[in-house]
């Protein structure tokens, strides 16, 4: 069964300083006009965002650590060694997306077609950010669900990331209701609407989350993975 949420923008209560660091910024330290766009953009969101995420609980399945490989029903992935080694201990699988929704793309590209580019960039951040905390806030209603069961959960893996492949999306979505939550695929396995994520959580009595491991991951251009070597060069500093 597929169980899909709405979030209302207060509850994902996405903060100034969050903005500021997914720029690159230190929080509270954006030089000008930055703080003030992020401001602005921050009060016009919750207008142009549509919040909505869902997740189907998946019990035939087999993760295999010895080719890195993960069968949920008749698909077969191929994650890679970081995420089959974090889901080793799972007995059952959540498959799951969230979106921002369009508007606040949208919006974003009318800022730019009216010559607004920095305006358009910061809302471009506020959709980033707020699809993140919104995958964050599903992830809770994951744990929910299972708890009763004695379950854990991982943290949440997507495509794209610690080296697999995005092209798995489509087998991701296969499994899945068509056009959940309003998001489409393309024949490249980008989503529509943009400020969209999908991707796959452990579950079991073993389970537990472990914060992302950045050292072992070799994507340079994930933001987590930015904002925690950014951190960390500073107190080597």
């Amino acid at each position: 069964m597929t169980k899909i949420f709405q979030f209302q923008y207060k509850d994902i209560n996405v903060l100034s300083e969050e903005i500021e660091e997914f720029m690159g910024f230190e929080p509270g330290q954006s030089p000008e006009p930055f703080s003030e766009l992020i401001e602005q953009a921050l009060q016009v969101a919750p207008e142009h965002c549509k919040i909505t995420g869902a997740f189907k609980i998946f019990t035939e399945i087999d993760v295999h650590p010895q080719n890195d490989t993960i069968q949920i029903e008749n698909q077969l992935f191929s994650p890679g060694k970081i995420v089959v080694t974090q889901l080793k201990e799972a007995t059952q699988l959540a498959l799951f997306v969230c979106t921002a929704g369009a508007g606040i793309s949208e919006f974003s590209k009318q800022k730019t077609a009216e010559g607004d580019e920095m305006m358009a960039y910061v809302l471009d951040v506020v959709g980033s950010v707020t699809v993140d905390k919104a995958a964050g806030k599903l992830q809770k209603k994951i744990l929910e669900e299972v708890r009763l069961s004695g379950f854990n959960i991982t943290d949440p893996f997507s495509p794209g990331y610690c080296n697999w492949s995005v092209a798995e999306q489509h087998k991701l979505f296969s499994l899945l209701p068509s056009q959940i939550c309003g998001i489409t695929l393309s024949d490249s396995a980008l989503m529509h609407p943009i400020k969209s994520v999908s991707g796959i959580t452990g579950l079991g009595k073993n389970c537990k989350q472990m914060g992302y491991q950045c050292n072992w991951c070799t994507d340079r251009d994930c933001f987590v993975g930015k904002i925690k070597r950014r951190k960390n060069s500073k107190k080597n500093l």
